[in-house]
């Protein structure tokens, strides 16, 4: 089904699902969906960012100390599951080195142990550097404090645009098929309420670019629009020539 065709229901359907009362072969076939086609997968974006800034309203709430309980017991009942198969595991290799090894057989143990202590630092050295490059990724990963979609007249989503407070940069991710011809090109505007378009970049023809942008530049912007203009884009301190070919709200949300 392309629910690109369906607006109302492409947000209904996406709205649900952040909520959480999308269930059962519906939600399947919602994801489904959301993984082929990318404006599902950006309307997905938007409800859940939307959503996210909620939690802030509910105050906390401390959990009974039964639940911690049962935590604990469910951690220790694995933990001691996990030890029974450890020792019956290393029981059976024992069992089956004495069957291989004829007695006296201890230059052969020495090795295998050698062996097994190899692996185990080889292990070792791999699990540090994979912890190292996991650390690296989750410290480079972008935050996101502000998000939109705009989409066209049509209500089609057709560019994904995010900022980065970190990087102090606007990711931007085309989720449509629109293209603006070599002879033109599409620009950024932020549209802050009582005031001029703001330019806020040129785009160029990649699926996805980045441009230098500090929370000012969007802070309290309630609104972003694209525009077709010229080649390269209007001089700067200029306004926008063109027509506005995308338009969306911008959502702060919790980093």
């Amino acid at each position: 089904m392309n629910l690109t065709a369906h607006p109302e229901l492409l947000e209904l359907l996406a709205a649900s699902h952040a909520l959480g009362t999308l269930r059962g072969g519906a939600r399947r076939r919602f994801e489904a969906l959301a993984r082929e086609q990318a404006p599902v997968r950006a309307a997905a974006l938007v409800w859940q960012s939307r959503l996210a800034s909620m939690t802030e309203l509910q105050s906390p709430i401390v959990p009974d100390a039964a639940v911690w309980t049962r935590i604990r017991n469910i951690i220790d009942a694995e933990k001691a599951q996990h030890a029974i198969e450890r020792q019956r595991d290393d029981a059976n290799a024992r069992a089956a080195t004495a069957t291989v090894q004829p007695q006296g057989g201890w230059l052969s143990s020495l090795a295998l142990w050698r062996g097994a202590t190899a692996a185990g630092a080889l292990a070792t050295v791999l699990a540090v550097v994979v912890g190292l490059n996991l650390r690296d990724q989750l410290v480079n990963a972008p935050a996101v404090q502000y998000v939109a979609v705009l989409s066209d007249d049509q209500a089609a989503a057709s560019l994904l645009v995010t900022f980065d407070p970190r990087k102090k940069q606007l990711v931007l991710q085309r989720v449509g098929s629109y293209s603006e011809g070599t002879d033109k090109s599409l620009q950024l505007w932020a549209l802050p309420p009582g005031g001029a378009p703001r330019s806020l970049g040129v785009l160029d023809n990649a699926p996805a670019l980045r441009l230098a942008a500090s929370e000012s530049d969007v802070h309290q912007v309630p609104t972003l629009a694209v525009t077709l203009e010229a080649k390269g884009g209007v001089p700067p301190g200029s306004g926008p020539k063109g027509p506005i070919v995308f338009k969306g709200a911008l959502i702060e949300k919790t980093i």
